[in-house]
């Protein structure tokens, strides 16, 4: 049985790798790597600022609750950037032309933030406090707090544009903070199902007043 598992598994690992060589490592996308390696780190780069501007605002509205309010209402917040793999497998999906003009403005959750709060309160309180911020532009809202899915999945997510301030220019970027409630964060991790895309707002409560 166990020879019977090592060949299957071989044979699954060998039509994963055929799988990505034929849909992901075709010639276009070769192509595309090659000619655009340097503005693609590039841009990966403006969105890993993207991501540290908006950590520092949630960071910084932490402190300051935990100085007014001896609370703090953020539990923990992780932070990445799409890999290339998930950007091209997202570009594939939706037919999205392959350039990075392209990609910058169809893939919006290439940088994403997850919050996870303690309560539902919390969640619509720091997404006010954030929207309010003169820099911050707010492009799409989902409320799966007040809607949740049919999964239990109950968050916030906003898709908000930040404008980061480079040498030369300052140039807006997309985020996608996603806001989860917290004992779905617990049970998707205990199921290693840790993926967040969204920036949202997690919370543990039954209800969600605003």
């Amino acid at each position: 049985m166990n020879e019977l598992s090592k060949v299957v598994n071989a044979q699954l690992q060998q039509a994963a790798e055929n799988l990505v060589r034929n849909r992901l490592m075709s010639d276009e996308f070769l192509d595309f790597v090659q000619e655009n390696t340097k503005p693609l780190d590039t841009l990966m780069a403006y969105y890993k600022c993207a991501i540290m501007e908006v950590e520092t605002k949630f960071k910084v509205l932490n402190e300051q609750f935990s100085l007014e309010y001896d609370r703090n209402p953020i539990e923990s917040i992780k932070t990445r950037v799409k890999s290339l793999d998930g950007i091209v497998r997202k570009v594939r999906r939706k037919n999205i032309p392959l350039t990075l003009s392209a990609i910058e403005q169809n893939i919006n959750d290439i940088a994403g933030i997850r919050v996870v709060c303690s309560f539902p309160e919390d969640i619509y309180l720091l997404a006010d406090c954030l929207l309010q911020q003169d820099d911050i532009r707010l492009i799409e809202q989902k409320d799966y707090i007040k809607h949740p899915k049919e999964n239990g999945y109950r968050s916030l997510h906003l898709i908000v544009a930040v404008p980061i301030f480079l040498q030369n220019e300052k140039r807006e970027m997309k985020v996608v903070p996603a806001w989860q409630m917290r004992n779905y964060s617990i049970h998707r991790n205990k199921r290693k199902m840790n993926r967040s895309f969204w920036m949202c707002w997690d919370c543990n409560a039954a209800g969600a007043h605003r």
